[in-house]
């Protein structure tokens, strides 16, 4: 607040040269003929700020931002059928104007960026005041959003569940705790997730005043090793080894059908499709990207009826990915770290990951899974499908037509109910299926290339051989002898190469313990 300021009124105080001083200097011809001006301290009455500019002040103040009238401390969880849930809570979201906003209508902005809810649930709450712009109402829903405008939007929040098992700690010291995240936990609070997060779970564990820093990123369905700073320098030192290529890496993942064996190399550039939908896809105008694969162990069907299909009519026509018998475990090295990378060039060599509900969903890509595409030209068709995903259809990954998979998981997964909230209207989703909660893709292993450290798990339980029979229980260089040689497969000069291309795609560590 701006203290008061007041009028002052002093006294004028003239300063000349005493009398005794004039006569001395009289004396010897030295008296000015001209008296000089006096200084003094006059009164002045307080103006208001940039007073010479009147009301035109030189600076615009900074728009305003609604307050959220609740935040609610603890955070309201509770575990029910072993998912975190957490009960509806007001919530307000403030965000500047982005540079593809600018010059746009506010409802054209909110229709085709956020997926959350219909239109008409945005156009409704910008008529009520719900959303506003730079603090106040919005005139119309047809206003243009202009650079440095600040859109808030208060509603009654309903987060999704996750699952309830714990964050699992791999190692912790005084700088770094190395975590085992869940799959279907999202790292930062964004779109659906706020408190089921990981930085808002870990917060709640260790008190409200705790911020972990992030060193790496995984995405929400991907589990596995990540990296969180107790305080900013720890975090950067470790993301700047990140970005600077010392860490190696290792993914397993489970995918379609019988992979080759051998090192598979995959050098397709990616391209992201739809920032709102999250698709990516292998694109010639996309950025580098580079994985090397390597099978560690291939399952078959215990039942092949394919002999029995064909006699009794139903060779699946049409259907590629069904001629691919029993699924795969594959170790992944990623050299470069595009978003999706694994996914995307995984489904490009025909082998998806079994239960992606993006990349091997056969509703959306047509009975190929999108096998060796790279060409634009359905791409709006595409985008099209996968958007009814979840809202209209169940996400259905090719991995719920196996005959191991229980028709029940079909049934029981997140899709909206045709309920809505007695709150705020909202439709309500299905709580997600067990099989929903993430994908079969697990970050193993990080490691020093310098031998300094070396962080790992066990392989997670889907990876692991099924009962009765023999396969991998490890993936450790003594069990399976595997040594990526990138100069044998003539990738050294590629991975330097993009080694400073890829910075500005490996997450940064929070830049002020305010996050």
């Amino acid at each position: 607040m701006r203290p008061t300021q007041h009028a002052t009124c002093r006294p004028v105080l003239a300063l000349a040269p005493s009398p005794r001083i004039l006569a001395y200097l009289a004396s010897k011809g030295r008296l000015p003929t001209q008296r000089k001006p006096t200084m003094a301290l006059v009164p002045v009455e307080p103006v208001d700020k940039y007073s010479p500019l009147g009301d035109k002040f030189p600076f615009v103040e900074p728009p305003p931002v609604v307050v959220t009238p609740c935040d609610p401390w603890p955070p309201p969880y509770y575990l029910e059928d072993g998912l975190r849930k957490v009960k509806p809570y007001h919530f307000t979201y403030n965000t500047y104007c982005k540079q593809r906003w600018r010059g746009r209508e506010i409802l054209d902005i909110f229709a085709s960026e956020f997926r959350d809810r219909p239109t008409e649930y945005y156009k409704k709450a910008i008529e009520e005041g719900r959303v506003v712009l730079n603090g106040k109402p919005v005139p119309s829903t047809s206003t243009i959003v202009k650079n440095g405008d600040v859109i808030s939007h208060t509603l009654h929040r309903h987060e999704p569940p996750v699952t309830a098992k714990p964050i699992g700690i791999v190692h912790e010291d005084d700088d770094l705790i190395v975590i085992n995240k869940p799959a279907g936990m999202p790292v930062h609070p964004a779109g659906r997730y706020n408190f089921n997060s990981i930085i808002e779970i870990m917060r709640a564990d260790r008190g409200y005043g705790w911020n972990p820093l992030p060193c790496n990123r995984l995405d929400r369905l991907t589990s596995g090793i990540m990296f969180i700073g107790k305080h900013r320098q720890a975090a950067e030192d470790m993301s700047a080894q990140i970005r600077g290529r010392t860490v190696k890496k290792e993914y397993i993942t489970r995918v379609v059908g019988e992979f080759p064996e051998g090192e598979v190399v995959c050098e397709k550039p990616i391209l992201q499709i739809s920032p709102k939908l999250g698709l990516n896809r292998v694109r010639a105008n996309g950025k580098e990207a580079l994985t090397v694969f390597k099978r560690l162990a291939y399952y078959p069907p215990k039942d092949d009826k394919t002999a029995e299909n064909q006699q009794d009519g139903q060779e699946h026509e049409g259907m590629e990915w069904k001629k691919k018998r029993g699924y795969s475990i594959v170790r992944c090295f990623p050299v470069t770290g595009r978003t999706h990378q694994l996914r995307v060039h995984l489904q490009f060599l025909g082998h998806p990951i079994s239960n992606d509900p993006i990349y091997a969903n056969q509703r959306v890509f047509g009975p190929s899974l999108g096998q060796g595409h790279s060409e634009a030209e359905n791409d709006e068709d595409i985008m099209s499908r996968l958007e009814r995903m979840g809202k209209e259809e169940v996400a259905d990954a090719v991995a719920y037509h196996d005959e191991m998979v229980d028709q029940y998981n079909k049934r029981k997964a997140e899709k909206m109910t045709g309920e809505t909230c007695s709150v705020c209207d909202t439709p309500l989703y299905s709580d997600p299926g067990v099989h929903e909660l993430g994908i079969y893709l697990h970050a193993r292993r990080y490691h020093c290339g310098e031998g300094k450290w070396d962080y790992q798990t066990e392989l997670p339980e889907w990876a692991l051989p099924p009962p009765d029979t023999e396969g991998p229980r490890v993936a450790t260089e003594e069990s399976d002898p595997l040594s990526i040689d990138l100069k044998k497969l003539g990738l050294e000069e590629e991975e330097s190469r993009t080694a400073q291309a890829d910075t500005t795609d490996e997450p940064k560590a929070a830049a002020a313990a305010s996050a």
